[in-house]
């Protein structure tokens, strides 16, 4: 069920990356922020790259912070992290209760991500997280727009909240700082693009 509710000023929202793919184990990064002007906290966790405990390992991560109980959204990075760990966001906002939005700069090429799945074993299980995902939307942006999934939230509720928190970029503060967070604790100094 995808609902819309109201959204303050200062929503507890949790933005998550991943690092570079330099080990087997890939950190994952979580910044915590009050709506998109300044950080709470930050959470750290490990996931094994190109597994499938993604969505295992990102629920625990929240589940034991003591920010749990005040995050009210989830916002990940598209739903593959250390390579093709694919998070299951609909079990991911099962098991927290809290709404995820997935976040995209470009709409997937799905022909090159199936392709890509063949060279895995257990390809086709997770070619069915992926659909199960579900639609992806178009977010107009002021700049260009971002392409969205979401579990358990409306999209005029991903609307405010995008606009809410995009203060830098088109891309929620609370994901671009996780990203900056985490490229710069594994290569020493952060770069790329959340």
């Amino acid at each position: 069920m995808n609902i819309d509710f109201h959204i303050k000023p200062e929503i507890r929202i949790l933005g998550i990356d991943d690092s570079a793919l330099l080990n087997e184990k890939v950190m994952i990064v979580g910044a915590v922020f009050r709506g998109g002007d300044w950080i709470d906290g930050v959470l750290r966790s490990e996931i094994t790259k190109d597994g499938l405990d993604a969505t295992e390992v990102i629920c625990n991560m929240i589940k034991k912070s003591k920010h749990y109980d005040q995050i009210r959204t989830v916002i990940l990075d598209g739903i593959t992290y250390g390579g093709f760990n694919v998070v299951d966001i609909q079990m991911l906002y099962r098991e927290t209760g809290i709404p995820v939005i997935v976040v995209m700069r470009s709409y997937p090429d799905f022909e090159k991500i199936k392709s890509a799945l063949k060279y895995f074993p257990d390809g086709e299980e997770r070619w069915t997280i992926i659909k199960r995902a579900g639609k992806i939307e178009r977010i107009p942006g002021e700049k260009s727009p971002i392409y969205i999934q979401r579990a358990g939230i409306g999209v005029e509720t991903v609307k405010k909240i995008i606009r809410l928190t995009s203060i830098r970029s088109n891309i929620p503060e609370p994901l671009r700082v996780a990203h900056l967070i985490a490229t710069g604790i594994i290569l020493g100094e952060s770069r790329g693009k959340a």
